[in-house]
């Protein structure tokens, strides 16, 4: 791996889960009847295919400092069905809108900590989203889980409900580390609910691992990756800790305990050379995976798909996010809902569509999202005259001159792709194409860096 070359493209940049990327977006949320008027297109032109749902559950018992999602911190599970009752008017809006039982192809439970809340409760969540549409027999479902609270009777629950994959977040197996960054996990508790959910029947499970904590060395990410590998989860995901005080205030009181730039350089580095050791593979960006996982056949197979969960081997045209902070995509509009809690609740409680910003996508934007998911999902793109607005190509040679004599990217007249040793800078080869970006380049810092 050419250290030279992490150094020189390592600098902030969007991690591409949409594009337009949300920093980007319009300034303002589609008025109502503008966004039905564009989920209701979408789910017609693609009922036949389904649709993905996305449910965030926000609330968590305790703070985990390096984390950068939208949270409620509180031990009053009282909290649960009230919220719960919300989600469920919120599905029952988008369901009436729809006319009919939509076809579920994807129900991923994120968060805050979905294990937060009683196996009945969310037994009773899915059960009731469930009994509105109709069920696809490849639908995929996955919740994400703590491993100090998902107990068998979580996994057993959604299980018994179709669920055959979870997600675990590890971050780090290093004691130090886990104190500073407030996420106190032992490998035993860690091992046992792998082991349960393994017997329970789960088809695939996913560690999440982070890179440039506070206090790591590459001896702890050396230490971690080994007892990963004991554990032998079917996925990987191997993330760069996002540094965003400004969005995250939490995150300065360790500033002085990250990894100099080098070093976290070196973690990286270090890391990615065990799983591939390991016998994972690299699947697109930050995302390893066995052979015998569905997201590696995806992505040999040209199927693998991206959107705000991530990499999945669901490509729906329609994602409709429920929950607070939740985004919604048709593909042609993003839409996403209020991020507290308290205004969520109540604007679906008055029977209102609870989003309060998001984007109509133009032509060009469109054009370039599909690019830069080919460039996500299979390291390569292909355009052929209408496909190739001059306004974007014009400029891109010159854009990826460097990208190009570094031989990390390969340009034709008509297809870019990335080579094996440009993987590592996906991201910065994803800006390249990025109009939005280039015609107004941030005066202040809005993204983590790419390494």
């Amino acid at each position: 791996m050419n250290t030279a070359l992490i150094h020189k493209y390592n600098v902030p940049g969007p991690r591409y889960t949409s594009y337009p990327t949300v920093p980007y977006w319009d300034q303002s949320a589609p008025e109502e009847e503008v966004w039905k008027a564009q989920v209701k297109a979408t789910y017609e032109g693609s009922k036949k295919d389904g649709l993905s749902i996305y449910i965030h559950l926000p609330y968590c018992e305790s703070l985990c400092t390096y984390c950068g999602c939208n949270t409620r911190i509180t031990v009053n599970h009282t909290v649960e069905s009230p919220y719960i009752n919300t989600l469920l008017k919120e599905w029952e809006l988008y369901c009436n809108l729809l006319g009919e039982a939509p076809l579920i192809k994807e129900i991923h439970l994120g968060g805050g900590t979905p294990t937060f809340f009683s196996p009945e409760n969310l037994k009773y969540l899915i059960n009731t989203i469930l009994a509105k549409g109709k069920v696809c027999p490849e639908t995929e479902m996955s919740f994400e889980a703590h491993p100090n609270n998902t107990r068998k009777e979580h996994m057993q629950a959604l299980y018994t409900l179709g669920f055959r994959r979870m997600s675990l977040g590890i971050q780090d197996f290093d004691e130090a580390v886990q104190r500073k960054v407030n996420r106190i996990q032992t490998f035993e508790q860690i091992k046992k609910v792998s082991t349960i959910a393994r017997e329970i029947g789960y088809t695939s499970i996913n560690f999440d691992l982070i890179y440039g904590l506070p206090l790591q060395t590459e001896t702890s990410v050396r230490d971690t990756i080994e007892k990963t590998a004991l554990l032998r989860p079917d996925r990987i995901a191997f993330y760069s800790y996002a540094h965003v005080p400004w969005l995250k205030p939490a995150q300065k009181s360790y500033e002085q305990d990250l990894p100099s730039h080098h070093l976290k350089r070196k973690l990286y580095e270090t890391g990615k050379a065990l799983l591939v050791d390991k016998g994972y593979y690299e699947i697109g960006m930050d995302h390893f995976a066995h052979q015998n996982d569905s997201l590696y056949k995806a992505s040999q197979n040209k199927s693998l798909h991206r959107n705000f969960m991530g990499y999945c081997t669901a490509a729906t045209q329609l994602l409709i996010g429920l929950g607070a902070s939740s985004i919604s995509d048709t593909w042609t509009a993003f839409g996403q809902n209020m991020k507290s809690v308290e205004a969520y609740m109540q604007q679906v409680e008055e029977g209102r569509f609870p989003i309060y910003r998001g984007h109509i996508l133009n032509q060009e934007d469109l054009i370039i999202r599909r690019h830069i998911l080919n460039l996500m999902c299979q390291q390569q793109t292909h355009w052929k005259g209408a496909e190739a607005p001059a306004s974007l190509f014009a400029e891109l040679k010159e854009r990826l001159h460097e990208l190009i004599e570094d031989k990390i990217v390969s340009l034709e007249k008509h297809s870019l792709k990335i080579s094996e040793e440009g993987k590592p800078f996906l991201r910065n080869v994803c800006m390249a194409l990025d109009a939005r970006m280039w015609k107004h380049k941030p005066k202040t810092a809005l993204f983590s860096n790419t390494i």
